[in-house]
């Protein structure tokens, strides 16, 4: 069998390359194709639609394979025998096993108040308010320019790092005062809201992540919390506002909803954290642009 589908396996493989499938793609395929091909004692292309079900459902009922898994080899077979083979068959003989969705991790707001008061230094500080009031990853937090800010409007520009297309997301009036008084006293060099030690760089997510931790660890809180705990918590608060959930995707960078990404700024939990009151009206603050 191994003989017959080593030439197949080279097809597929190149045909992927061709695709610029990414690497760890590949080999996830390669391997549950072997698996499947090893399970019936067959060449793939001798196989039918029954032969992808069956060993769909061995994955699940007798190996115990997480649904996750179970899905990238449906994915595998669906580019192999639709992609690489070009067989007729109906998209719909690879159907996807239900995941089940997972609890949305969020933090209370007493615990991201006692959060931030143990962060080190007003930059990482800074940063991690942007994950948690404007629902930022840290990667775009971290990149975000003192340009992107537009305090007309209370919004940010988020930069696609990937050439895409740009979103927007809401500036509340405590955060743009948090982000204005950041700017008054660090002074920053250079197109970064936050630059590193070289002002032509901003710091580095990575770097973020540990700031963020390392306050989870001397506040003590119950809960391990990092930026994306934080920028879920946006989310939610959101959503428990009856935010439309397509606009909340939209918010978050998830693909395109076709909504319109607009939401009233002072919906964000940021605001209600650092004044107090969220029915206070919005003012125009500019953020001050390095001399």
């Amino acid at each position: 069998m191994m003989t017959s589908l080593s030439p197949l396996l080279e097809r597929f493989s190149e045909h992927m390359q061709s695709r610029h499938l990414a690497p760890a793609t590949q080999r996830s395929y390669i391997h549950y194709v072997t698996k499947f091909a090893r399970y019936h004692g067959r060449d793939p292309e001798q196989l039918d639609p029954d032969a992808v079900r069956e060993f769909q459902r061995y994955m699940l009922e007798k190996r115990g394979h997480s649904p996750d898994s179970v899905n990238t080899f449906i994915s595998a077979a669906r580019f192999l025998y639709l992609e690489t083979l070009k067989m007729p068959w109906n998209k719909n003989v690879f159907v996807r096993t239900a995941v089940p969705k997972k609890p949305r991790a969020t933090v209370i707001p007493a615990d991201v108040r006692k959060l931030f008061e143990h962060v080190p230094g007003i930059k990482h500080r800074a940063a991690l308010m942007l994950c948690y009031g404007a629902g930022l990853t840290a990667a775009e937090a971290v990149a975000v320019k003192t340009a992107n800010i537009d305090s007309r409007n209370l919004l940010l520009r988020v930069e696609h790092r990937n050439g895409g297309k740009d979103r927007y997301a809401p500036l509340s009036p405590g955060l743009l005062d948090l982000l204005r008084t950041y700017w008054l006293v660090a002074r920053p060099a250079g197109p970064w809201l936050f630059p590193s030690w070289r002002s032509s760089l901003h710091i580095g997510a990575g770097i973020l992540r540990r700031a963020c931790n390392e306050a989870w660890q001397l506040a003590g809180l119950p809960r391990h919390v990092s930026p994306r705990t934080l920028r879920q918590s946006f989310a939610g608060c959101l959503l428990h506002k009856s935010v439309d959930q397509r606009v909340v995707q939209a918010l978050l960078g998830h693909g395109s909803t076709g909504v319109p990404a607009k939401v009233d700024p002072q919906a964000s939990p940021l605001d209600l954290l650092l004044v107090g009151n969220p029915r206070r009206k919005a003012r125009t603050l500019k953020v001050p642009k390095p001399e």
